[in-house]
């Protein structure tokens, strides 16, 4: 396996013959856990941001390597979508159902894909394309997350 595939695939997770997402979702949440412990809604941000600007390059050099438009085994989109989602819920004290919500939220959003996250996912080529949907689904599920907790509806 070469560094594009390496990183664009977390490790190979990607590779798993089904639920690639979610599982890499699932794999995601105590790495979100425990730096939004160490640092707060700001470091997890902060390292979903710079997994979508690595992800970008990586999965877009992917692309051109498989000429696969968005592979299924590029699950570093879902990385930086659920540690986003989940930025938004880690305020102190870190609510363990919040945390719930924002990975059963990221997953609808990813999966359902409603407009705009259905919008980029036709319409943005490339390593750009591949990450935003995620991007733009672990935002809405964040705010949605977000409200459900403030609210205690949780």
């Amino acid at each position: 396996m070469n560094a594009t595939a390496l990183v664009s695939t977390v490790l190979g997770i990607g590779y798993f013959p089904k639920a690639q997402g979610t599982i890499m979702s699932a794999v995601a949440m105590p790495f979100a856990y425990f730096l939004a412990k160490w640092g707060g809604p700001e470091l997890l941000a902060g390292a979903a941001m710079i997994t979508l600007v690595i992800g970008t390059f990586s999965c877009e050099a992917y692309v051109r390597q498989t000429g696969k438009e968005d592979p299924s085994e590029c699950v570093i989109d879902e990385l930086a979508g659920q540690w986003l989602t989940c930025a938004f819920v880690a305020s102190s004290p870190l609510s363990l159902p919040a945390f719930a919500s924002a990975f059963i939220l990221f997953r609808i959003f990813d999966i359902w894909k409603p407009w705009p996250v259905s919008w980029a996912d036709n319409s943005l080529p490339g390593g750009f394309g591949v990450m935003m949907d995620d991007i733009l689904a672990g935002v809405m599920a964040g705010i949605l997350a977000l409200a459900l907790h403030h609210y205690q509806w949780l």
